[in-house]
């Protein structure tokens, strides 16, 4: 095989887990996205929903297998799969519900519809690369980055790689050579001076000539059945990856290389929602929970961090790391301030603003690449490529680290509430990490109680767009015009929620906004009511005090 590579990338799946189909994960998963469905008050049963996700699966692999004949394929996203592809069957309403929850439902699926187990010989090709100096990483094609990385975690691999790029978290996907300069970039060297081991002919095989690397592996796992001829020829085909150890030893190095059960007033307010709302739409952070600032968890992201980067190839000191993220946090709390249209600290809202259009969110890759990679840049050329490769996985440690939530009172009654008087909720928030949120509510107990997801990071648009509220209308199936919004910012939420023609919008003290901005609050950022507590909704929609369409009022429960 010549000369020592500087890095071994290998594909996933057919490289470091064999795959094994599960025939029964179809009727599990059909399950799933029945309660996931009737959570947001669409009735779909299992065996309506199986034929559908069978189809939308091999659509997606027919999809895939056209995808490698391109020169330079793109990854679909995660709504777009569920939209044109897995449920692109029903109606728009259910689809948007699928297409609310994308990513996590994609990562169980990957886990439900296959068996995932360490192929022979991986443990010694990590043990004998760690020995020789040889960094390693991960190329693969992915719908869910996400579970990948968890199964590696699960199995103590993680540690192991330098860098895991992953089409659906990069948007690129092979043959495009593109993602395998990317990954042989984070790690400090170039394709030439890598090794890429894959198991297909029309994907691996053609991806690693394209890009140029300096050998190409290929393990014999979906290689004998490529879906059409390719003339691209691997440098050694393997039954295992047991035989990879040996051609890394046998290499040499080149010359100059270094070597609950629902409470009281959730059960007292379930009778009395006879005239319910059509939905209810509540903010996250402000409103589901409030937070305080976990100085302890941000010091140990800095360490992590640091450790991860160390792995790659990069020297960077904890503190380093902290001061880094710190900076872009400040630069990313600016850059909501500009888009959004936000008063500057001690200056009133203007109460004649209208509503505000294309506000678009900053995705994963944009946070580490453009707000933390300035500050990383002395590293290397290659750090830039490293940062929008763990992208996806960062941004979920980095959320986890911010703060440290409290589930607010009265949540979860009211959502009990809402429940048992089948009204249909919706979370709409703004957030760097839509997953993290949805850990938060599973944390708490209260994430089967909620039927839709609309996060920022997810959908591409941030409040005050109309578009996310919007979103979540669409998913629910609900008439705007009787919809609740509950939110703590003026100039966020009751823009949002006017835009998408909310009917009541509530704003609750004790968030991120001051009693005094939500008592200011006039013109397009007036709400209908503002409470002390989430659970006050409860005594809203009792028969007493429900509102009335005469002009807005304040209540503080």
């Amino acid at each position: 095989m010549g000369a020592r590579p500087d890095a071994l990338l290998l594909d996933f799946g057919g490289v470091i887990f064999q795959t094994t189909k599960r025939p029964e994960g179809y009727g599990e998963l059909a399950t799933h996205l029945s309660e996931v469905l009737g959570r947001a008050g669409h009735r779909w049963s299992p065996e309506t929903l199986e034929p559908v996700l069978r189809g939308g699966v091999k659509a997606l692999k027919d999809w895939k297998n056209a995808s490698s004949r391109r020169l330079a394929p793109l990854e679909l996203d995660h709504r777009t799969i569920w939209h044109d592809f897995l449920a692109s069957p029903l109606p728009l309403a259910a689809r948007e519900v699928l297409a609310g929850s994308a990513g996590t439902l994609l990562a169980r699926l990957t886990a439900t519809l296959s068996e995932h187990t360490v192929r022979p010989g991986i443990p010694e090709l990590l043990a004998t690369a760690a020995e020789l100096g040889v960094t390693v990483g991960i190329v693969s094609n992915a719908h869910s980055g996400r579970a990948h990385r968890t199964l590696l975690a699960a199995h103590g691999l993680d540690e192991a790689f330098g860098v895991q790029v992953y089409s659906d978290e990069v948007g690129l996907r092979k043959p495009h050579p593109g993602i395998i300069a990317m990954a042989a970039r984070a790690l400090g060297t170039t394709p030439e001076r890598t090794w890429y081991v894959g198991d297909t002919l029309d994907r691996d095989v053609v991806a690693g000539r394209r890009a140029g690397v300096g050998a190409v592996i290929l393990t014999r796992h979906h290689s004998d059945v490529p879906p059409y001829p390719v003339t691209d020829t691997a440098d050694a085909v393997l039954d295992t990856p047991e035989g990879i150890a040996d051609l890394l030893r046998a290499s040499t190095r080149p010359a100059g290389t270094p070597d609950a059960a629902p409470g009281a007033a959730a059960e007292a307010a379930a009778d009395a929602l006879a005239g319910r709302p059509s939905a209810l739409l509540l903010d996250h952070g402000g409103v589901v929970v409030t937070s305080v600032p976990d100085d302890a968890a941000r010091l140990a992201f800095g360490r992590h961090l640091s450790q991860r980067l160390a792995v790659a190839g990069y020297a960077l000191s904890p503190e380093e790391a902290v001061e880094a993220v710190a900076g872009a946090r400040v630069r990313h709390r600016a850059w909501k301030d500009r888009h959004e249209g936000a008063p500057a600290a001690g200056t009133p809202a203007d109460p004649a603003a209208g509503l505000v259009e294309d506000v678009e969110e900053i995705d994963a890759t944009t946070f580490w690449v453009e707000l933390v990679g300035p500050a990383l840049a002395h590293l290397g050329d290659g750090i830039e490529d490293w940062l929008r490769a763990e992208a996806y996985a960062l941004i979920l440690e980095y959320a986890r680290s911010k703060s440290l939530p409290t589930l607010r009172p009265g949540v979860r009654d009211v959502l009990e509430a809402a429940r048992a008087g089948g009204v249909p909720v919706a979370i709409v928030s703004n957030t760097v990490c839509g997953r993290a949120v949805r850990e938060e509510l599973e944390a708490f107990g209260i994430d089967h109680l909620v039927g839709v997801h609309v996060y920022s990071d997810e959908l591409g648009y941030r409040k005050p767009d109309p578009v996310t509220a919007r979103t979540a209308l669409t998913a629910l199936g609900a008439d705007p015009r009787s919809a609740w919004f509950v939110g703590d910012k003026p100039h966020r939420d009751v823009l949002a929620a006017r835009g998408a023609g909310v009917g009541t919008v509530v704003l609750v003290r004790g968030g991120s906004s001051s009693d005094a901005t939500l008592d200011s609050a006039d013109g397009t950022l007036r709400p209908d009511h503002v409470i002390a507590e989430v659970g006050d909704l409860l005594a809203l929609w009792s028969p007493a005090s429900r509102p009335s369409p005469t002009p807005p009022r304040r209540h503080d429960g």
